[in-house]
């Protein structure tokens, strides 16, 4: 569809009668991340579902590696792009770590395109990714990522593989099953190093921390225990900031994109 003089790869399930919800996927994440059978859950649930590869991941426009052209303002644009090309003026807004970022600068600069807010694996910090944790904490999940060939079909799987266990916890996704969505996500791509540099370099947007308490909408903060690249003093804020929100925290995961045995938990909260 084009968004914001941009291609953008879009995808829906359910009735586009039902209230519609967008799910907002983390940084250089396409829409795969979004499991098929999660979406398809949520649309039983009552929802119609929209998920979308950002620019520069999945099917949609890309651009050079290390010159993106963009920001995370427009980054936030196209996710209200992609509605208003469905023609839907409000939505239920479901983000995960830059995704959350993305969620909270539209209730705070938009608010009347937001009918709820879920917030998962996210912050209330600066925007940047690496920066808002516990000063001279260092963890596994933010240490120096290794080289990897991106452009490389093995190495690539290979490399989202080891980047997911790293960060998850006991209930992620098994080797096989990792490895079918990995595969998937080097084969819509098209070109994995570009979203990588590029929506960290891009960031988040200008810092919204100081003007949460104005966000009105029912909001769920879902975090998980284990998640090291943003440590429970950040959910707890985050919660703290949005007027009525509630912290609702994921026993045994990490930062990841919800897994299996969650999904019951995250459902139910979301579709409340």
């Amino acid at each position: 569809m084009p968004v914001n003089g941009i291609q953008v790869c879009v995808e829906t399930f359910g009735e586009p009668t039902e209230p519609p919800l967008l799910l907002l996927a983390g940084e250089a994440n396409s829409m795969d991340w979004w499991d098929d059978e999660f979406c398809r859950r949520l649309a039983a649930g009552g929802r119609f579902v929209i998920r979308y590869d950002q620019r520069d991941t999945g099917r949609s426009t890309r651009f050079p590696a290390g010159v993106p052209g963009y920001s995370g303002t427009d980054l936030m644009n196209d996710a209200l792009g992609v509605l208003d090309a469905l023609g839907v003026p409000a939505a239920h807004l479901v983000g995960l770590s830059l995704g959350g970022a993305l969620g909270m600068r539209i209730a705070v600069r938009h608010p009347e395109r937001v009918l709820s807010l879920t917030l998962m694996s996210t912050t209330a910090g600066t925007g940047e990714p690496d920066l808002p944790l516990t000063p001279g904490r260092t963890t596994t999940a933010v240490r120096a990522r290794p080289a990897v060939d991106w452009s490389n079909r093995k190495a690539a799987v290979a490399g989202l593989i080891a980047e997911i266990r790293a960060r998850g916890g006991p209930f992620t996704a098994d080797e096989p099953q990792l490895r079918r969505l990995a595969e998937r996500v080097f084969d819509r791509s098209g070109d994995l190093a570009a979203a990588r540099d590029n929506h960290r370099l891009a960031g988040y947007g200008p810092p919204v921390r100081d003007r949460l308490a104005a966000i009105t909408v029912p909001t769920v903060v879902l975090h998980g225990t284990l998640d090291e690249h943003f440590p429970a003093e950040h959910p707890r804020e985050l919660a703290r900031a949005i007027p009525g929100a509630r912290l609702v925290w994921l026993e045994g995961v990490g930062h990841e994109f919800p897994p299996r045995a969650v999904w019951d938990r995250v459902l139910a909260e979301i579709l409340t």
